[in-house]
């Protein structure tokens, strides 16, 4: 089978392609308040028990490989997760602090063996109310006497003095250790001091709030400490005036004198409000936009409303904000606020901004307080819906489209598929095929499946056209389009006879040398266009034998001479008709049979006559002759060059003009004179008049372009070719020659025995035969 260089190179660089081609793994992102997927936005209590699992990365391969997955971290930090390699579950092995700690960056990386994916993500470690009011000193160690007589201890609720109880007893004997537990709670302001200004003996004090208190503050009556009742943040005033009065108490127990003093309390800021986000209709923690692929660089986000606010006041009220999420895509403006600010989000790369790529961006806005041992913080979600445009060009599955048909298809048969793929979606989406080049005339495609199938009236074959090459075309509704090439080849059919040159050939073949018959087939490829010879009849049989792949024929080894022919055949000639056979190697296999006469001769017949014998060399080779002429043609023409330019030269060289001399010879006489004419005339006679052309009736299959006329006197070469009009045709046979030479009787000398045979005129003939045959392919007859 014959493959043209291009399609053959185009196999290769298609299956390097398959080959080579290996897609990375990826990791699914499954959005906000997922345990699955990216670990994208993922936040954590810092109360979550260690050895808990926490998450599990999910990823896929598109060629469908096991993936598998892993989480490092910075050398200089700790390794707070771990994972499961084989199915992503990541597991806490580290406590998590949220006042030491409040974010946890780590790299996950998903790998297919081949390739491998790696992200950086950041966790966030959310506050938990795992902390409870804590003593300055523990334990507190107290040495009591055993003297003392009660064993009970009793504590100040505002001071956190602790006393022995009144009428307890101690007894070491009996407890060396007592533990109390103390419970901290309430917030003391001050304590007011009156004085009673009896010195001797003076009255007790009793202290109380007259206003100004709003229910936030009460007063010890004993002590006058003032203690806060209400949480700060339930405060509504920045400041207070409070009326303590003090009383005397009589021993009788009635009221003495009294006395009054203002206490003005100012309520300093406490870092005790987180940043807050706030949309139009008040606090908002989600905020949703609709918005188009590939927005401009620098584009602001104008359908996000996010207002953000702390109501510290001063340093607390300080704070950052920053994107969590798909990293490079937006940016915030502003970075750092005081208080309140109106938050801008602005487009940072628009390429990454794909529709077919994510149909929903999602992202985290972090608020988080600069200055504060706090560290408040609150988040929002931001979710984007992207909105398809028509930013894709159609493109094909492959560059190249290979396909093979039979060269006996009919009309409307289907050749090959072509696919082009355009992600966009609605009409965006929709490919239209079509076809154009040189090649494509006999092929249509249809338009929405890329069936591209043959012409209802085309009619292959891979004789004349064995392999067409063109492009096919996908575009979409704008005109956006891509090309692939594609080749086509037709499967050679068996569909021709082997054809001989002529249906009855003449060979004359000399004893020891073989004869070479020849057919052609005109299919396109092997084995369809391969020959095999045979000879089918012959009379009598086992007298030659045939090479089946070259068409030679030989004489048999056993024959050696014309003697052993002649006793063979009855009527003691060497002339043999063969019935031979040319089979070609398709499936089925065609045949053809001619009739082929063979005149048998020897070397020493032919070495009677020169002229035989040049034939005889001449006979398989005819351009052998026509080489001979045209050597002795081109050396008569630059001799005659040579001797014109040496005569030119002299001449132009002379300066002198030469005078005009009369040169006078003496006449011959007659006699000698007519003698050596008459001697000329025989010589001449002697070797041209052998032979003469006589003309015959027009064989059937004769060539029209053949030309008739006097073939020149033997031996010399046949005449310079004359080349015929073109006529497009391909000639299945070979012409013949319309005209023989035959032998004519010359005056003297006498006619050697040699001339007189009929092989000579069959030398002729053949030598005409095979000169004709080999110009008749080249369009070129006599």
């Amino acid at each position: 089978m014959r493959h043209r260089p291009g399609a053959a190179l185009a196999l290769g660089l298609l299956f390097l392609c398959l080959t080579q081609a290996n897609f990375a793994p990826h990791f699914f992102d499954n959005g906000v308040g997922s345990t699955n997927g990216n670990m994208a936005l993922f936040s954590l209590p810092e109360d979550t028990p260690v050895g808990s699992h926490v998450y599990t990365l999910n990823g896929t391969d598109p060629e469908g490989d096991p993936v598998s997955y892993h989480i490092s971290f910075d050398p200089s930090t700790r390794s707070v997760f771990s994972v499961d390699s084989n199915f992503g579950n990541i597991t806490l092995v580290e406590e998590l602090d949220r006042e030491k700690e409040d974010e946890i960056e780590a790299i996950i990386s998903i790998s297919d063996g081949l390739n491998l994916v790696a992200e950086k993500v950041m966790i966030l470690v959310t506050d938990a109310n795992d902390e409870a009011p804590r003593f300055i000193q523990e334990p507190y160690v107290v040495q009591v006497p055993e003297s003392k007589d009660s064993a009970t201890f009793a504590m100040d609720h505002h001071s956190g003095v602790l006393r022995l109880r009144a009428g307890s007893a101690l007894d070491y004997e009996k407890a060396r250790t007592h533990f109390l537990t103390v419970v901290a709670k309430g917030s003391e302001v001050l304590t007011v001091v009156a004085m009673d200004g009896d010195r001797g003996k003076p009255n007790h004090i009793l202290y109380s709030l007259v206003n100004g208190s709003d229910g936030a503050f009460e007063i010890n009556a004993t002590s006058g400490a003032i203690s806060i009742t209400q949480s700060p943040v339930q405060l509504r005033r920045d400041v207070y005036e409070l009326h303590v009065q003090v009383t005397e108490v009589s021993p009788a127990g009635s009221p003495a004198a009294q006395a009054t003093v203002p206490v003005i309390i100012r309520i300093v800021d406490l870092n005790n409000h987180p940043p807050t986000f706030y949309g139009e209709s008040g606090p908002q923690n989600r905020f949703e936009l609709s918005m188009y692929e590939h927005p401009p660089q620098g584009e602001i986000l104008r359908g996000l409303k996010i207002t953000v606010n702390d109501s510290d006041q001063g340093a607390n009220a300080k704070f950052n904000l920053r994107l969590v999420g798909p990293g490079g895509i937006f940016r915030v403006v502003p970075l750092t606020v005081l208080n309140e600010a109106q938050v801008t989000i602005i487009v940072e790369n628009s390429a990454a901004i794909d529709f077919e790529k994510f149909k929903v961006l999602t992202f985290k806005l972090l608020a988080v307080e600069v200055n504060t041992p706090e560290k408040f913080s609150s988040t929002a979600d931001v979710v984007i819906q992207l909105l398809d445009t028509n930013d894709n060009v159609p493109k094909f599955t492959s560059h190249y489209y290979i396909a093979r048909i039979p060269e006996n298809a009919p009309g409307g048969s289907n050749v090959v598929a072509v696919t082009a793929v355009d992600p966009d979606t609605g009409p965006w989406g929709e490919v239209k095929y079509s076809i154009y080049g040189s090649g494509a005339d006999l092929f249509l495609i249809h338009p929405s499946t890329g069936i591209i199938y043959t012409q209802p009236w085309a009619n292959l074959d891979a004789e004349t056209t064995a392999r067409y090459n063109f492009y096919v075309k996908a575009e979409d509704m704008e005109g956006r389009y891509s090309l692939a090439e594609v080749f086509i080849t037709l499967l050679d059919i068996n569909d021709h006879y082997p054809q001989f040159g002529k249906s009855i050939q003449e060979k004359t073949m000399v004893l020891g040398t073989p004869v070479k018959i020849e057919a052609t087939d005109q299919d396109a490829e092997e084995p369809n266009n391969l020959v095999d010879y045979s000879i089918t009849h012959a009379e009598p049989a086992n007298v030659f034998d045939i090479d089946a792949h070259t068409g030679e024929i030989r004489l048999k080894n056993s024959i050696h001479s014309l003697d052993a022919l002649r006793n063979i055949t009855s009527n003691r000639d060497a002339t043999w008709s063969l019935e031979v056979q040319a089979k070609d190697r398709g499936f089925p296999s065609f045949s053809t049979t001619a009739l082929l006469k063979i005149d048998i001769t020897d070397t020493e017949m032919l070495s009677r006559s020169p002229m035989a014998a040049f034939l005889m060399q001449t006979k398989d080779n005819p351009m052998k002759a026509v080489g001979v002429l045209a050597g002795i043609v081109a050396s008569i023409v630059a001799i005659t060059v040579l001797i014109s330019t040496a005569t030119f030269w002299r001449n132009k060289k002379s300066n002198k003009v030469l005078p005009v001399r009369r040169v006078l010879r003496k006449r011959p006489s007659p006699a000698p004179r007519a003698v050596r004419i008459e001697w000329l005339k025989l010589r001449r006679t002697r070797a041209t008049n052998k032979f003469e052309l006589r003309e015959e009736p027009p064989h059937e299959n004769c060539n029209k372009h053949s030309s008739g006329g006097t073939m020149p006197p033997a031996p010399a070469p046949p005449p310079p070719t004359r080349m015929a009009p073109s006529t497009g045709v391909t000639l299945w046979t070979v012409p013949t020659v319309s005209g023989s030479l035959t032998l004519q009787q010359p005056r003297w000398p006498p006619k050697p025995k040699a001339l007189g045979s009929p092989s000579q005129s069959a030398l002729v003939s053949e030598l005409r035969q095979k000169f004709e045959k080999k110009h008749g392919d080249e369009k070129a007859y006599f």
